[in-house]
């Protein structure tokens, strides 16, 4: 019987020549990272084991990235342990303040997975990966200290869900849109514990971006992992992030998947998640006027510099409305620097927003953007759960980085559409 892309990945980690949905597995890992809310209890834990090193000083890292710059003692002390640890393990990749990055942009940029390998981190969104035809996938962080230590983990092998895209995204249509308007087609469970296996001709028009913002949110539909095919768009990223050698795999013309889901680019519209679930979503121009108090855009998610210039652009010569507070946090500091270079960053302040130094902050509510009670935050994150970004009463709105920036300006969620002319 054939394989999937993902079952072929875990096959070959696991020694083995061929897997099947369900099947337990033990499987070499390739990465193993984790940030400074995750790593302290893997950290605490992997002292526990008889094993006290790291299995390999090169393939393990550490993205300081949650509460950094840290915001009170408690995040201190937990990058103080971090820091500390890697320092006694000599690790070879550390990522603390002046040399950061949001984890899930930080590693692809910095090269560190790369096509075929298997990465697993502490952080529910290491899906991200994918984008680069890798198998990556969250993990807690008890399991990643004994990736940690081993070098391995067990895994139950996905089925999958092959979501054929055709066509071509439109202008002001993103990755986010896609991955959006997926999730709410299938629901917050819809792939629970699947792969989902992104192929056919529209693959060719996204993105390196747009694929990292969807395989990053395939979490929020359940999956295990999302992952695309390694094509000349992924080789150029490759080589531009690195030189490792490594190996791409393509599912077999026989491979079983659950189900196939069908989608035309040209029709996608801008799209919004409503508060509490990401699969709560909604067409622009479908739903009355909601004025909102603030909008933030970066993240793990909607951080990278197509992201920022396709802000900037709707930005650039306008103003923020008066009443919104607009925080705009480039994903890494190549990003901000790249950014810089363009003209972006002048031009968000002009407009009257806000620039902050690389943070996952205001996404899960840590700091720097929370929310009064009854605010509404028209946000480029991944989720958008009841107190997610502050009060349980507050809500969040999750949309594209054209829909921010365009929303930022009118005060209301609003299509960058309705800013032409």
């Amino acid at each position: 019987m054939g394989m999937t892309m993902s079952q072929k990945i875990l096959a070959a980690h696991a020694g083995l020549d061929e897997v099947l949905a369900g099947q337990l597995i033990e499987a070499n890992i390739d990465l193993v990272h984790g940030n400074d809310i995750t790593s302290p209890l893997a950290i605490r834990e992997m002292k526990k084991l008889r094993k006290k090193t790291v299995f390999d000083r090169d393939k393990v890292v550490l993205v300081m990235d949650h509460f950094v710059p840290n915001k009170d003692i408690v995040s201190a002390k937990c990058t103080q342990i971090c820091r500390n640890f890697a320092a006694e393990q000599e690790l070879s990749h550390y990522f603390d303040v002046g040399n950061m990055g949001i984890e899930h942009a930080l590693i692809p940029e910095q090269g560190l997975i790369t096509a075929g390998e298997l990465s697993v981190g502490a952080d529910s969104h290491t899906c991200t990966y994918g984008a680069l035809g890798a198998f990556s996938t969250g993990v807690g962080s008890t399991d990643m200290a004994a990736a940690m230590a081993t070098g391995k983990l067990w895994f139950k092998v996905p089925a999958a869900i092959r979501v054929r895209l055709e066509g071509k995204l439109s202008p002001h249509v993103s990755g986010k849109d896609l991955i959006l308007h997926l999730i709410g087609e299938i629901g917050v469970d819809g792939a629970r514990y699947e792969s989902l296996e992104f192929c056919g001709e529209g693959v060719s028009s996204l993105s390196m971006d747009d694929r990292f913002t969807i395989c990053n949110m395939a979490i929020e539909a359940g999956a295990k992992n999302g992952i695309f095919p390694v094509d000349e768009r992924t080789l150029r990223y490759i080589r531009e992030h690195g030189n490792r050698s490594f190996q791409s795999f393509e599912a077999d013309p026989d491979a079983r998947y659950e189900r196939e889901i069908l989608l035309d680019l040209s029709k996608l519209r801008p799209t919004v998640a409503f508060p509490h679930l990401p699969e709560n979503t909604k067409e622009i121009g479908s739903f009355p006027p909601i004025s909102i108090d603030q909008v933030v855009i970066g993240s793990c998610t909607n951080g990278r510099l197509q992201d920022i210039r396709e802000a900037g652009e709707i930005l650039k010569g306008r103003k923020v409305a008066k009443n919104v507070r607009c925080i705009v946090i480039p994903a890494t500091q190549r990003i901000y620097l790249e950014a810089l270079e363009e003209g972006w960053i002048k031009a968000f302040i002009e407009a009257g927003a806000v620039v902050s130094t690389p943070t996952c902050g205001p996404c899960l509510g840590g700091y720097m953007g929370i929310l009064a009670p009854g605010e509404r935050c028209l946000s480029t994150t991944n989720r958008n759960f009841i107190g997610r970004m502050g009060d349980t009463s507050s809500e969040v709105y999750l949309a594209s980085p054209a829909v921010a920036a365009a929303s930022a300006v009118t005060g209301r969620i609003s299509s960058p559409d309705e800013l032409s002319g």
